[in-house]
């Protein structure tokens, strides 16, 4: 029996596994098979963790993230971020949100009290003001094509133009420990617009390491609704790293103005801009149940 509990925020729910209770590491197929609506407990990813300072994930993650020695000392745990497709995110906004409810459910971090954890992607800073305001510093956004990345001369990737089934969009690309292609639709989203194109997008070659995938529509001067077709997840509520790249994008054109509101199917999370592109988050997560999962 493996013990678990879940989580969503917004909609995108995850599934956390302490990794004391794995007797193997995760396998691609178990992972499909846990996030499978129908044959698993059905979920947007899995989250393992906490990984401690002193084991060795948390040092090969923090090598990998390319955090050093220094700043990964102040961080108070690690955690992996699995997909349902049993690829691994380097980084999730509402995933951060719900691991730092489930470290403050077990007691593990304190109300009010900020702390750092790393991941594939980078170290984030966390705050639990209650279960319905979580608050994630996101890091530094990046447009340039190099360290999305997207193939091609090095360059800010905005305002580009790509067809696809015979349509044309404009679109920009970010990365804030993980890569971002936000399609500009003035005209209008809906959830059919991102199941149709946003397979094509993900996977498209320009994309070496795949993309996520938001269309955007500017609503007013502080808020905007996007749809979002996930990288190895597919169509889903909520996105709090692509929450984050959207309004970053905004402001970056100069269609918002900091903080932006970013509504999506699932609800809405609230977006600071920095002057240099930090991205705060701060949103809602939900606890939805424990589960011994009697599949592995």
């Amino acid at each position: 029996m493996l013990h678990l509990r879940k989580y969503h925020g917004l909609g995108n729910d995850y599934l956390v596994v302490r990794p004391e209770s794995l007797t193997h590491p995760l396998t691609e197929a178990e992972i499909r098979l846990m996030c499978h609506r129908n044959y698993g407990l059905g979920s947007d990813g899995i989250l393992v963790g906490p990984y401690l300072p002193d084991s060795h994930e948390f040092a090969l993650l923090g090598a990998l993230a390319e955090i050093s020695e220094y700043d990964n000392s102040r961080s108070l745990a690690a955690v992996r971020i699995f997909n349902p497709d049993g690829s691994e995110a380097e980084k999730s906004g509402n995933g951060t949100r719900i691991f730092s409810r489930y470290l403050f459910d077990c007691g593990l971090v304190e109300q009010d009290k900020p702390f750092y954890l790393t991941t594939l992607g980078g170290q984030i800073r966390s705050v639990v003001h209650s279960p319905d305001k979580i608050l994630v510093e996101m890091g530094k956004v990046t447009f340039r094509s190099s360290e999305i990345p997207v193939t091609g001369a090095d360059r800010e990737v905005l305002l580009e133009k790509y067809s696809i089934k015979g349509r044309d969009f404009t679109y920009c690309c970010a990365n804030i420990g993980n890569p971002h292609c936000v399609v500009l639709c003035p005209e209008g989203i809906s959830a059919e617009l991102a199941k149709e194109f946003g397979p094509g997008l993900e996977t498209d070659a320009r994309f070496p390491r795949r993309i996520n995938v938001q269309f955007m529509q500017v609503l007013d001067k502080h808020t905007i609704a996007i749809e979002i077709w996930e990288r190895g997840a597919g169509y889903t509520l909520a996105s709090g790293s692509s929450a984050s790249c959207c309004a970053a994008v905004a402001v970056r054109l100069g269609l918002c103005e900091s903080p932006v509101e970013v509504r999506m199917p699932g609800g809405t999370l609230h977006v600071t801009v920095a002057d240099d592109y930090q991205l705060t988050q701060c949103g809602p997560v939900v606890f939805v149940y424990d589960a011994d999962y009697a599949a592995l």
